[in-house]
């Protein structure tokens, strides 16, 4: 029987399909620099992650540049690319934009999400509900925070704010990943998102806003406890 924490693909196969490949290529890049299992500090060999990913050494290097931007990977003259270090000091700095804008982001959701997204944020929700996972899943939660996050966003209907957002989420979520292993549990903070799924889903726009800025902020101080 298949475990509930494998039922939630971070991309909906049929969007992963329709991928080019140098999207594709960013995305999975993206998800391993953030979930660290492409470590802070490791270089970024392109011919070598080609191979691993299954791609042209092209799209991969267009994939790189793009992590540039989304500040997870930094190039060096005659040194080479290598995976950014994760600073502590810019949790203050991320938390602010996210406590602004995850509520925003949570509010259009309730109110311009479609019928079909709907119904995919309360599965969602009845899928994490139904979660009892063990310590040992930790990082696979995570995955879970990353998933609903990104379907929020997109139920948002502003591929401006959704961009902004995803790669803020990003940033917090490497922060979160580093110091997975002196947080007691993440349970609590996945499941925080079940009132927030099924008040976006319900059109409750006040609601959302309010669970919202709450997980943000209750993630920033779980952090602040264990640095």
């Amino acid at each position: 029987m298949e475990s509930p924490l494998n039922a939630l693909p971070v991309l909906p196969p049929a969007e992963e399909a329709v991928l080019s490949q140098a999207e594709a290529a960013y995305r999975q890049l993206r998800d391993k620099l953030i979930m660290l299992e492409i470590r802070p500090g490791e270089p970024i060999n392109d011919g070598q992650l080609a191979a691993e990913l299954g791609y042209g050494r092209t799209p991969v290097r267009e994939a790189i540049k793009r992590l540039e931007i989304d500040h997870l990977v930094v190039s060096y003259p005659r040194r080479g690319t290598f995976a950014t270090s994760v600073d502590f000091t810019e949790l203050a700095d991320v938390s602010e934009i996210r406590e602004l804008l995850e509520p925003l982001a949570a509010r259009r959701a309730a109110k311009r999400a479609s019928a079909q997204m709907r119904q995919e944020l309360l599965a969602t929700a009845t899928t994490i509900a139904t979660m009892d996972p063990s310590p040992a899943e930790s990082r696979d939660l995570m995955r879970y925070d990353l998933t609903v996050h990104r379907l929020i966003y997109k139920a948002a209907a502003n591929p401006h704010l959704e961009d902004t957002l995803i790669r803020y989420d990003n940033l917090a979520t490497r922060i979160w990943c580093l110091v997975l292993d002196k947080v007691p549990s993440v349970s609590g903070h996945i499941t925080e998102h079940v009132d927030l799924l099924k008040a976006v889903a319900e059109g409750d726009a006040d609601k959302a806003g309010e669970l919202a800025l709450h997980h943000v902020t209750s993630f920033e101080q779980t952090i602040r406890k264990v640095l």
